[in-house]
């Protein structure tokens, strides 16, 4: 199975609850009107383009099902492609306390928590704070770079509900090139192997950009099959403010063709990208972003609209929720937003069954049992 029983049954019960019975406090619309500041650069008004939208399903029964939380932001990398580094440049050097990010993880109450950043295997209490997630029934998964994975097991128990995710965007040479440095591809699969000897549930985390040959990414999973690598999560590349560079970044119509033949990767390999949502990397289905399915917390608070856009941060998980004007965001709305298919925003809406068809339901359970 490419996803534990159990947790499809955890995850789907927790989406039926709360779509069921939302939590009252989250659905209030507090955002500001600051239409009338003049020095407030407009961002969200495509009046042509939001003529006809109708308002999002999920508006007004909002929920979390995946928490990105980010306890840091150093990083022993430079990757091309990463903004985290560049956005939290003043910052960098800070980090959340043990106690700033359980109580997070408690107050979004979301049952998946991605521990991200940054370099996570960087953060001193690493070890502690996977344990304490775990101890309070939640799943984790953990994503890095792999160069530290075997430096910093010890710290870490084999557990169902626990995967490392090894950032791998194609064979060694690509590789090396997107993260700016030679031979963390090598250090990384001692890592992937390290983990699988030890016990360890481990995913591949690939980003497929403008010049990726989608014949490598099938030529890196079928050399990470020799390590018995449990799965494989895939998503475009998107090029958002803090590194907007149009050369690498995809446009729909890119990812459309980038992804025209992702049915039969995932049919050889155990690729974990749920059936709707690649549909939907293929443009053979429409999806609305729901952003505050995954909330990210880091330094600076609760990070609004969405892991990848940041117009502000919020004390608590309450205030994202509720002053966030997520009306203003996703194709259509927000010009930021136009070329965005990245799982973040739409793999909430995939799970919550938003545009769902009469044969999702059997599409689903088949790839889940194949």
């Amino acid at each position: 199975m490419r996803v534990p029983l159990g947790q499809v049954a955890d995850m789907a019960a927790y989406i039926a609850k709360n779509k069921l019975r939302p939590k009252p406090e989250w659905q209030r619309n507090l955002a500001a009107d600051d239409s009338a500041n003049p020095f407030k650069i407009i961002h969200t008004q495509i009046p042509s383009a939001r003529a006809g939208r109708k308002p999002h399903p999920m508006i007004n029964k909002r929920f979390p099902l995946v928490m990105m939380l980010e306890p840091l932001h150093a990083c022993n990398l430079t990757c091309t492609s990463c903004g985290r580094i560049r956005e939290y440049e003043s910052t960098v050097r800070e980090r959340l306390t043990l106690e700033q990010c359980l109580r997070a993880v408690d107050e979004c109450g979301a049952p998946l928590v991605s521990i991200c950043g940054g370099e996570p295997l960087l953060y001193p209490e690493i070890g502690p704070l996977a344990a304490a997630i775990l101890q309070r029934g939640k799943y984790i998964q953990l994503c890095t770079n792999g160069m530290f994975i075997a430096k910093k097991l010890k710290e870490f128990k084999p557990d169902n509900a626990f995967v490392f995710n090894v950032h791998l965007d194609g064979m060694e040479k690509n590789h090396d090139l997107a993260v700016e440095r030679p031979g963390v591809f090598r250090e990384a699969i001692e890592g992937v192997k390290a983990a699988k000897a030890a016990g360890f549930k481990v995913f591949s985390n690939t980003t497929v950009y403008k010049e990726t040959d989608m014949r490598e990414i099938e030529e890196l999973f079928e050399y990470l099959a020799q390590f018995k690598v449990d799965g494989h999560t895939i998503a475009p590349a998107y090029g958002y403010s803090a590194v907007n560079d149009r050369e690498i970044f995809l446009t729909r119509e890119d990812v459309h063709e980038k992804f025209k033949s992702i049915d039969k990767l995932s049919k050889k390999y155990p690729i974990v990208a749920s059936p709707v949502y690649m549909e939907f990397l293929k443009g053979e289905r429409d999806l609305p972003c729901t952003a505050w399915g995954n909330p990210t917390y880091n330094v600076k608070g609760w990070k609004g609209p969405c892991y990848l856009i940041t117009d502000a941060h919020y004390d608590t998980f309450e205030e994202l929720m509720t002053r966030t004007p997520w009306e203003n965001y996703g194709a259509g709305n927000d010009p930021r937003c136009a070329d965005c298919m990245v799982h973040c925003g739409y793999e909430p809406s995939a799970a919550y069954g938003i545009n769902s068809k009469f044969s999702d339901p059997f599409k689903s359970l088949a790839w889940l049992l194949s």
